[in-house]
């Protein structure tokens, strides 16, 4: 399913090489490979939203948040600046880049949002620094390419933040980025001891479900290990270095073969290839598996499901991985959509429904818009025993949080995955 801004269903649009990484060493030194660190899984939160300067902020986070205050009116021009700065100075580093940069000019201020965000909390920001590092060896991204991208980095800042620019700041920024890029690259050169930077996958069936809904079997060209509720990026051969992530639709299976649900969206380059373009035979890219939204083996608690659209695909693919392990646990499904056709995969998870009398399926269906999906769940429960699971468009999500916790699930038990990748600069 093609993945949106705060879940693992939405948008699509344009990816490609990453760039949002620290440099190291004194100002703008080479990087070295860094001795290995093992990266957790990712953390995922959604930029975009101005951050206070907290009382117990470090001097060089006062120094970077006065700097994105100021920039932020004008970020269109800031972020034009960059990319202006870094083809110009390093026109080797532009075919790093999808052919049209329309659908990325945004995407250098989000990161350094989230960076501004998270400057004080080493580990959160760790843990997803070194996760993009790892997702960008897909772009071709190599250690020698980020001082580059810091050099100009800095030089758009300089132009725009006057205000607030002196050599104090400059160096907050050359030390925060220098940070930064090395958890990137050290992160980098841990995964490529044990993994590619990409698999081809050749597809092997391609079923029209909708008219914009598409489930597509992959069958990769060497195994592809990951866990039920994640998801990959795919980059198709129509639109090279454009890259968009789907969640896995199913749990591993014993012939490795591996599905996607994937919805046509307006301006959807990849959704829309792969939808209506893309055939048996076809060859994408994968990158490597990423998200959070797993479950944990080791508990017993019920697991409670919202799903809407195509956010239904890592439902399932939770689903079907609970009945592989043989386990009694209760799974309630709220499967949401607008249709009775947009239920395109109901039929699956009712017979997966008769099989196993843990599992209720409640399929939720919207045609005026006025009853949310979240609200469905409100005639049920009690939820406070459950670990939830949201999946779905970023609307429903947030809707979908926020009845969780009025039902009494506990923050730290709700799960859903944002796949924009907001550090990553493409």
């Amino acid at each position: 399913m093609d993945a949106p801004t705060t879940t693992s269903t939405g948008d699509d649009g344009a990816g490609g090489g990453g760039w949002f990484t620290p440099l190291h060493g004194s100002p703008l030194g080479h990087p070295s490979a860094g001795s290995p660190v093992v990266a957790p899984d990712d953390v995922r939160e959604a930029p975009g939203h101005h951050v206070p300067a907290r009382q117990d902020a470090s001097p060089d986070a006062v120094r970077v948040r006065a700097t994105m205050a100021e920039i932020r009116p004008i970020a269109d021009k800031v972020t034009s600046y960059f990319y202006a700065l870094l083809f110009v100075r390093h026109p080797e580093l532009r075919s790093l880049f999808p052919a049209a940069m329309d659908t990325q000019r945004d995407r250098l201020l989000k990161a350094l949002l989230t960076a501004a965000e998270h400057i004080d909390n080493p580990p959160v920001l760790a843990e997803y620094l070194r996760n993009l590092g790892r997702g960008h060896r897909r772009y071709g991204t190599r250690a020698e390419h980020y001082p580059a991208v810091g050099e100009c980095l800095i030089g758009a800042l300089s132009r725009y933040a006057s205000t607030s620019w002196d050599s104090g700041t400059e160096a907050a920024w050359v030390r925060t980025y220098t940070t930064m890029s090395q958890l990137m690259i050290d992160a980098a050169a841990t995964d490529a001891l044990r993994a590619p930077a990409w698999w081809h996958a050749q597809v092997v069936t391609h079923e029209r479900r909708t008219a914009d809904v598409a489930v597509l079997t992959l069958r990769p060209d060497q195994p592809y290990p990951f866990l039920a509720g994640q998801y990959a990026g795919m980059e198709t051969p129509w639109w090279p270095r454009v890259w968009r992530h789907y969640s896995f639709a199913s749990a591993p299976r014993p012939d490795g073969l591996l599905t996607f649900h994937v919805k046509a969206v307006p301006a959807g380059w990849v959704s829309n290839a792969l939808v209506h373009r893309a055939r048996p035979g076809d060859v994408v890219r994968l990158g490597p598996p990423a998200g959070s939204m797993t479950v944990d083996h080791t508990k017993d608690h019920g697991l409670l499901c919202l799903g809407g659209g195509t956010g239904i695909a890592p439902i399932r693919a939770l689903v079907e991985d609970v009945a592989e392990r043989g386990s009694h646990r209760p799974v309630e499904v709220f499967y949401g959509a607008r249709t009775d056709q947009d239920l395109y995969d109901i039929d699956t998870l009712l017979r997966l429904e008769q099989s196993h009398p843990w599992l209720a399926v409640r399929a939720v269906v919207d045609r005026q818009a006025r009853v949310q999906l979240p609200d469905a769940l409100r005639g049920h429960g009690p939820w406070h025993g459950y670990d939830a699971y949201v999946s779905g468009p970023p609307g429903m999500i947030r809707n979908g949080v926020h009845a969780l916790r009025e039902a009494g699930v506990p923050a730290h038990r709700i799960r859903h995955d944002s796949v924009e990748e907001p550090f990553v600069v493409h």
